[in-house]
């Protein structure tokens, strides 16, 4: 084992070189050169895949631990990469729009400024440009910039090769004021489009004036067959502020063909000038020499009296030149390096193997431009197998000692010498050179000399150096993730220090590499040594081998997670085997082997616990091990020399047997020995995953006679075995798969790649991911529609083919099988699902686009879709039971699996009609024999049915009742499934609900009381109809009650209204309707609470009916909303007082009168206030007047005629009706015991305030007697048990 160097806590403590020196290095993004798999360069064998085949494609999102993880100050678990922060929401509107056009790249390009710590991402045509050192976890301050339509120029398709389109230059302004993670906020921006040669320029992006760029189009445009061709106008381009004036920049663009190019860029305009046809003139080979990449000269990147200097890197040397731009411009090249020649001193050829062709592919300088770091790739041929592969290697030149670059006499003589030449990768596929030039280097961050290779399929590989070996660390997304669109490094917190990597994806935000990471996470390159000396590293070879017999590995924790790739899954985090492991493995591979030669079993369970055997879990386990290496055994005899024929014959599946019954042997042992128990009792996962390797090589076994089964088929078709087996869509899965395991494993780049798919079991998984991203590949979306419905039912018989045998092998070993609780088996990954969905989507698209098909075609399309349905929603609740069970978040893929379930199944029922037609009319059935179209009907949608059941597909069960009009079957289902809400009843309620189809069901209420009474509780208007048919009338009459008096003013129709009319309103009168009924129902029910009942129904007809009375007073400029919506009591009196007249203020005391007491005790005040408006009512100086010398008959009868008089006999008189007590309760006429009124005291009486009354002095006598005439006679007041007069 070995102590890594040791790291501080927090990312932010990582160290990167102090600022950066005057020019602004681009951040160019590497280039998509990916072509299409249309065009392999083997036939079948498409262009995919990484360079760096040394390590498995560990999930992002799973293995990398958090940002909180990352800022605690144990140092031990900062092994992993960061994530550092999201994209801003507006990229990702942006990128799902994009996406939503039906682009297949959401984002066109991408990269990172080192120098100003700004991001930036091209979607459609826009630009965002935000900064990754944002405190808040989503930037909020992004810059959206819209990319003219002159520069964009979608007509030329640029979303095919999306990263090779665009080149950016960021342009710091205010780089001298700038501290420590301060955020850039002024800094122009250079935009290139290769395809359309036009060139944008924004001079502030932070300046809302700048946010209309300057254009400058292509002078020369380029022919669609240049475009064709790849001639882009520029390769490279860089710039640099001009010091001392105020947002200038200069820029220096290259052409392949050496064409140097100089622009300014200034607030006046774009000037761009050539300034060399061809800097490139060599007689090198009498070749024509091409220019790969410029980089500016850090030392002397810009000076008023020596110019510009900059370095070229072309396809066989380094050069220096100086453009000297005043008093003329002079371009001048001071001197270059030979690296690819003959000379055995200056080339590199004598260092490398056996080479055919050497690339020079990308350069960077460090930031004190003394040393140069060169990706050279290397075309070699194997000398034992004949084979060609590619060789990548970085070479470190740094200036020769005692040299000056003021020193002219040195120009003739050794510049640079050669420091290194690391060997990256010694043995990878062979690529075109397309791709070749695609991978960019970056340089600077920790571990010091650590390089990132940005390769053009999407991946990020940092190498470093490490007690003498190199070291690869694979920064490498899951297919959902996207690619890595550039790299950069973390601003440094120290002088002089370097900071850790930076990396920007194209969906998954941005991550940081701690040094941590890259030193513990690292591999070894994946062959260690060719043919010839000098192949490895020039490194001192003892030490090398002292390190690695020393160094150790570190396993880091286990991780679960379901939403990646199958290798992701299979080996979590780091997964490197300790001294102890490999003892272990070693023991029981031992144990094993002489097991299978002699039987024994004794002691082997306690030698493997002494050994450490259990310790392990999931894919580390040692047993899990040994599995894997069992299916997985590379055939040593197998090879590649007889192509097809060979593959096509009995011989694999001769070899997938051996390896079936070599693993069942390996079961028995496990049982003999008990390892068996003691693995299902404490380590389930490694259990199944035993079991797994069974279940997928017997489903390889199936697979690969299906395969024979397709290729006797088709024999007749053709003359010879390989176009037989390269016919079917079933091929070119296998073509896709098997090319993308040999690309990540080194043993396997010379194995044909059908070879490679029957040999890799364990990862039978990557045949769902394959073809879930190629699946339009797969089927030929280019083809006709019979090429591609065969190919699409042929690749969907392959999928439930495998998923079917696995089923079969786990039902016939089930015994074997720990308890699944908690465990997702291989078959509910979510790449597997992806996969299913995929097939079956492609195959729902091609029923939608033709209408008329023949029988046959139909009948298989439904076939293979009905099993791809059942398949894949068994395989969506294996994965949502296995999440309720650990815990976790399962809402999102319940809906997923809802929505894919209800998608499928109506395709499916759609297409049960279209083969009941067709079946017709094969047999010859008339229009009008219904009765045999039904029975076909019913026999074809035998297996929908039962999927529908399985799967409480309600929509889909509901449909075919409906269709087929049988009632019997609808309430034996309903009957059957009783799920969430009541279940596949409450579903058909809501049904006849929307249908608005009451009869039906109420009838159903019949069969389903209590299930109708559950759903009804929510449309209480039909649910007084159902209680009255169960004979609940004091129930039905509480639900009328309550219907009558709810502040809903809708009602269902009734049965004589029109069945399509929607709810109507209901007006007062509906209201006092219902009422009644309430009041009929509650007599019928006659229970012990029916005279109380009775009387409050009563008086809310009451109180009903004196809002028809005081809304007919209100005059018309009064607006009552909701005039037909039963008014509370307190509104109806607030309406009464503000409107203020004698009729509406009497009717306030008989809403009083008509509530209960405890309203009356909670509005007092509102009470006191209907007083204090009776008394006003009257002029009482005018009444006094005009008593004065009358008699008490005239006074008496002029007192009656007052409003205060009238509401005292409503109130207090003897034959005043009240509801519920009386008004002394709450009001009385007079205290007792009171000899002068407390107008504080919230007891008052009406006589308190009378004489609150301006008039009271004078009139008070004539107010108590308007009172006390109304009480004369003793108050009849209506108790509760007294039986109200019906009005």
């Amino acid at each position: 084992m070995f102590s890594p160097a040791a790291r501080k806590p927090h990312l932010a403590g990582v160290t990167s070189q102090k600022g950066r020196n005057q020019q602004d290095s681009p951040s160019t993004p590497i280039e998509d050169a990916r072509h299409s798999l249309i065009a392999p360069s083997v036939p079948g064998r498409p262009l995919t895949g990484t360079p760096a085949p040394w390590s498995s494609r560990l999930s992002v999102l799973a293995r990398f631990q958090s940002v909180k993880e990352a800022n605690r100050t144990d140092t031990s678990k900062q092994i992993e990469p960061v994530y550092v922060g999201e994209f801003p929401q507006v990229v990702r509107n942006a990128q799902a729009h994009v996406l939503q056009k039906g682009f297949d790249n959401s984002c066109l390009a991408g990269g990172i400024d080192k120098g100003t710590s700004l991001s930036w991402m091209i979607c459609g045509t826009q630009l965002f440009i935000w900064s990754y050192l944002s405190d808040a976890a989503v930037p909020k301050n992004c810059i959206v910039l819209k990319i003219p339509s002159t520069v964009a120029d979608m007509n030329f398709n640029v979303m095919d090769k999306p990263g090779r389109s665009w080149l950016v230059c960021v342009v710091n302004w205010d780089i001298s004021s700038r501290k420590l993670f301060e955020q850039c906020n002024s800094a122009g921006i250079i935009l290139y489009n290769r395809q359309t040669g036009a060139l944008a320029y924004w001079s502030d992006i932070y300046s809302e004036s700048s946010h209309s760029p300057m254009v400058s189009l292509a002078t020369q445009p380029l022919e669609e067959s240049d475009r064709s061709m790849g001639l882009e106008r520029f390769n490279s381009i860089i710039a640099t502020a001009i010091p001392g004036n105020s947002q200038e920049c200069l820029a220096l663009a290259c052409q392949a063909t050496g064409g140097l190019w100089l622009f300014k860029f200034s607030l006046s305009g774009i000037h761009q000038e050539m300034i060399s046809l061809n800097i490139l003139n060599s007689n090198f080979n009498s070749s024509p020499v091409n220019a790969r990449s410029l980089v500016w000269d850090p030392q002397h990147a810009f000076s008023g009296e020596s110019g510009l200097r900059f370095f070229v890197l072309t396809d066989h040397e380094i050069q220096y030149w100086n453009i000297v731009l005043a008093p003329s411009i002079n371009v001048q090249k001071i001197w270059s390096h030979e690296i690819v020649g003959n000379d055995s001193q200056l080339g590199i050829k004598k260092d490398l193997a056996g080479q055919k062709q050497i690339w020079l592919l990308d350069m960077q300088l460090d930031d004190r431009g003394k040393e140069f770091t060169i990706l050279v790739a290397t075309s070699c041929k194997d000398r034992v197998s004949s084979s060609n592969y590619i060789q990548y290697s970085l070479l470190l030149m740094q200036y020769s000692l005692g040299f000056s670059i003021k020193n002219s006499s040195f120009t003739n003589e050794r510049i640079l010498e050669k420091k290194a030449l690391q060997v990256v990768i010694p043995k990878a596929r062979v690529e075109d050179e397309a791709y070749l030039f695609s991978t960019r280097i970056r340089v600077g961050g920790k571990p010091s000399g650590s390089v990132v290779i940005l390769a053009g399929d999407g991946t990020a590989t940092v190498t470093s150096y490490w007690r003498g070996s190199t070291r690869l660390f694979q920064f490498d997304l899951p297919y959902d993730g996207g690619k890595v669109l550039d790299a950069s490094v973390f601003p440094s917190g120290e002088d002089n220090d370097e900071g850790a990597w930076i990396v920007l994806t194209e969906k998954a935000g941005v991550w940081a590499i701690p040094e941590k990471a890259i030193l513990l996470g690292a591999v070894d390159p994946p062959e260690r040594s060719l043919s010839r000396k000098g192949s490895s590293n020039e490194r001192v070879v003892d030490e090398e081998k002292r390190s690695q017999g020393t160094r150790g590995n570190t396993v880091a924790k286990k991780h679960s997670y379901e939403r990646w790739g199958p290798s992701d899954r299979q080996q979590a985090a780091l997964v490197a085997k300790t001294a102890q492991d490999e003892e272990a493995e070693a023991l029981l591979g031992r144990l094993f082997h002489e097991f299978l030669s002699s039987g024994e079993v004794e002691d082997i369970l306690d030698n493997l616990r002494e050994k450490g055997a259990f310790l392990k879990e999931d894919e580390t386990n040692v047993f899990t091990r040994i599995s894997k290496s069992i299916i997985d055994t590379l055939a040593k005899h197998w090879t590649t020399t007889r192509g097809a024929e060979f593959v096509a014959s009995s011989v694999v599946s001769s070899l997938l047997l051996d390896k079936q019954q070599k693993h069942q042997k390996y079961l028995h042992f496990l049982t003999l020995t008990k390892c068996h128990q003691e693995l299902s009792s404490k380590q389930r996962s490694s259990t199944l995953i035993i079991m797994e390797h069974g279940e997928k090589l017997f489903s390889m076994i199936q697979l690969r006679e299906l395969q024979n089964i397709l290729s006797q088929s088709r024999k007749h078709l053709y003359d010879s075995p390989s176009h037989v087996e390269a016919s079917g869509s079933l091929w070119t899965l296998i073509q896709l798969v098997g090319e993308k395991a040999r690309r990540n494993t080194v043993l396997l780049m010379d194995r044909d790649n059908m070879e490679v798919f029957y040999t890799k079991i364990s990862d039978i998984e990557e045949l769902f991911y394959c073809l879930s991203q190629h699946v339009e590949y797969i089927v030929g979306r280019d083809q006709p529609f019979s090429i591609q419905v065969q190919r699409a039912c042929e690749v969907s018989n392959a999928c439930t083919t495998l998923i079917h045998a696995a089923m079969h092998y786990r039902d016939e070993h089930k015994n074997w099988y720990p308890s699944l609780e908690g465990l997702t088996p291989w078959n509910c990954q979510h790449v597997v699902r992806s996969g299913l969905w995929k097939i079956a989507y492609s195959i729902m698209q091609l029923l939608k686009e033709v209408e008329a098909i023949d029988m046959p075609v139909v009948s298989e399309m439904w076939s293979q879709l009905e099993r791809l349905t059942d398949v894949l929603l068994e395989s969506y609740i294996s994965a949502i039971t296995a999440k309720i069970e650990l815990g976790e978040e399962h809402q999102s893929l319940i809906v997923e699996y809802c929505s894919r379930r209800d998608e499928l199944l109506a395709c499916l029922y759609e297409l049960a009609k279209r083969l009941t037609q067709l079946k017709c009319l094969e047999t010859h059935i008339g229009v009008d024999d219904l009765d045999r179209k039904e029975a076909i009907f019913r026999e074809v949608t035998e297996p929908l049915l039962l999927i529908a059941k399985r799967h409480e597909a309600y929509q889909t069960l509901w449909q075919l009742c409906y269709d087929l009009s049988d009632t019997r079957l609808l309430r034996s289902l309903m009957h059957e499934s009783v799920g969430p809400k009541g279940g596949f009843s409450y579903f058909v309620f809501k049904q006849l609900m929307t249908s608005q189809q009451f009869s039906k069901l109420l009838r159903l209420g019949e069969e389903f009381q209590d299930e109708l009474t559950i759903f009804l509780k929510e449309h209480k208007d039909l649910l007084w109809l159902h209680e009255i048919f169960l004979n609940q009338f004091s129930a039905a009459s509480e639900t009328l009650h309550a219907v009558a008096l709810s502040p809903d003013d809708s009602l269902h129709p009734t049965a004589e209204e029109s069945p399509t009319e929607t709810k109507r309103f209901l007006s007062l009168v509906d209201r006092r309707r219902l009422l009644n009924l309430s009041k009929i129902a509650a007599a019928a029910g006659k229970d012990m609470y029916f005279e109380m009942k009775a009387r409050r129904i009563e008086a809310d007809l009451q109180i009903l009916k004196l809002q028809e009375e005081i809304i007919s007073y209100l005059s018309d400029g009064v607006d009552v909303n909701d005039i037909d919506r039963p008014l509370l009591p307190g509104e109806l009196i607030e309406i009464c007082l503000k409107e203020g007249s004698k009729e509406l203020c009497l009717k306030a005391f008989d809403v009083f009168a008509w509530t209960s007491s405890s309203f009356r005790n909670s509005n007092k005040s509102l009470l006191e206030k209907c007083w204090r408006a009776a008394v006003d009512q009257e002029n009482w100086t005018l009444i006094l007047a005009s008593t004065v010398g009358c008699s008490d008959e005239v006074t008496m009868e002029s007192l009656r005629e007052t409003v205060l008089y009238k509401a005292s006999q409503r109130c207090y008189g003897p034959e005043s009706l009240i509801y519920g007590g009386s008004f002394d309760e709450v009001l009385p006429l007079q205290k007792v015991d009171s000899e002068s009124p407390n107008f504080g005291d919230s007891s008052l009486s009406v006589e308190d305030i009378l004489k609150q009354h301006k008039d009271f002095p004078d009139a008070g006598k004539l107010m108590l007697n308007a009172v006390l005439l109304a009480v004369i006679e003793d108050n009849v007041i209506v108790e509760e048990d007294i039986v109200m007069e019906s009005r």
